[in-house]
């Protein structure tokens, strides 16, 4: 019997939708993504060099299911920043397109701010707060502070790049997020049933 196992990388997510020409726009607007392919059943789209990173998959015969949130399945995916201000950058873009995170959070490893697209999935938008993977996965591992608070503390991304206007720095406002110095002005949704 062989022991080791080949560690494959994660290459795309399949999303079935009632809407495929209002997903294939959004997935355009908020994170870049363009048709490799399109088809009467779907599209397969990318936003990098990968021959799809999204596809969409349709038919006349689904509907939505008005229990999404209660009932098990996924609960988001994620896009990766290499870049702190690409994030907020991206925040200010949205909001004047009128697309606002659902919630946002500082969960110490990353700055994550979750939106909502056509289906109502939830797509999280993130930079890794150590810039680099092995530091925030040995911090995940290691830190008191994450395993009293594996989620993280919630922010406010405006009241983050008013401070960034400042001259904030990426390590403090990511110290001063996860002390909790940009708590949101509004109420925010987790996407998840709550007890």
């Amino acid at each position: 019997m062989t022991t080791r196992i080949d560690r494959p990388t994660l290459h795309h997510v399949s999303l079935k939708t009632a809407r495929l020409q209002a997903m294939i726009d959004w997935y355009g607007t908020v994170v870049g993504s363009k048709p490799n392919f399109e088809f009467p059943g779907g599209a397969w789209l990318t936003n990098d060099g990968a021959n799809h990173r999204i596809a969409l998959l349709t038919s006349s015969k689904m509907s939505d299911d008005p229990d999404k949130l209660v009932h098990t399945g996924m609960h988001h995916l994620a896009f990766e920043y290499v870049d702190f201000n690409a994030l907020l950058d991206t925040y200010s873009r949205l909001r004047e397109l009128g697309i606002k995170p659902h919630i946002s959070f500082d969960h110490g490893i990353t700055m994550s701010f979750y939106y909502v697209d056509p289906d109502g999935n939830s797509v999280e938008l993130q930079y890794d707060n150590f810039d680099d993977w092995n530091q925030s996965s040995e911090w995940m591992r290691t830190s008191p502070d994450f395993a009293k608070n594996p989620i993280g503390i919630p922010v406010d991304p405006a009241k983050m790049i008013v401070a960034r206007k400042g001259g904030a720095s990426r390590e403090e406002l990511h110290r001063r997020a996860f002390a909790g110095e940009f708590p949101p002005a509004e109420p925010f949704d987790p996407r998840l049933p709550m007890d």
